[in-house]
């Protein structure tokens, strides 16, 4: 896959790390509460709930569910690309005495952050929506490659509508595009003032 970007590209990207170090540093980035929100702690602890295996969170901020996920015996790899949250969710799981990995990186690079898989379950917390349209490809392949059998991803994200730039957001459509060789199983909306929603897609088969 190349990775030959146009200074319009590279522009996007550079505004969504600004963004992101800048929600940190005034400490209040919306989509880190300090909760872990119950539809992953359904897929967890619920009906049902899943066998813990290996699970990489992808845009992991400041560690919450990252930790929660060690708590209930999952084997924790964890990404962001911002170092000032890679630091807290280290400090995080440190105090809570469990075994996370936490890297700092992009996770539409997941070849040069070194995280290998395979990996059971992935979880996603309004990453894949932030990310610049030309990378998304990316993201998805490397999930892809790294997606044990029948490995589920669980996502969270903001419809385009929430925003008024021409950068964020997901829909289900671009989903079903972008995930080849994974169904997406559940749609559900969030709870949100703004549209959201949280998908549920399961790897099926080798990508074509």
């Amino acid at each position: 896959m190349s990775d030959i970007r146009t200074a319009a590209e590279l522009d996007q990207e550079a505004a969504v790390r600004r963004s992101l170090e800048d929600y940190y540093r005034d400490g209040k980035p919306p989509w880190d509460s300090g909760v872990t929100p119950p539809e992953l702690v359904d897929l967890v602890e619920g009906p049902g709930a899943l066998t813990p295996g290996h699970v990489l969170e992808l845009g992991c901020g400041t560690g919450t569910n990252a930790v929660y996920l060690a708590r209930h015996g999952w084997r924790v790899a964890a990404v962001d690309l911002v170092d000032r949250a890679v630091r807290q969710a280290r400090k995080k799981a440190d105090a809570a005495g469990v075994d996370v990995t936490v890297l700092c990186g992009d996770a539409t690079r997941l070849d040069e952050v070194g995280v290998l898989g395979p990996y059971d379950l992935f979880f996603d917390l309004s990453c894949y929506c932030g990310i610049p349209p030309h990378r998304r490809d990316a993201y998805a392949a490397g999930l892809t490659t790294r997606a044990a059998p029948g490995a589920q991803l669980l996502m969270f994200g903001y419809g385009p509508e929430a925003f008024d730039d021409p950068i964020s957001g997901v829909t289900a459509d671009e989903l079903r595009a972008k995930f080849a060789g994974w169904q997406l199983a559940d749609v559900t909306p969030g709870t949100n003032p703004v549209p959201t929603f949280w998908f549920t897609l399961h790897r099926t088969s080798a990508a074509a």
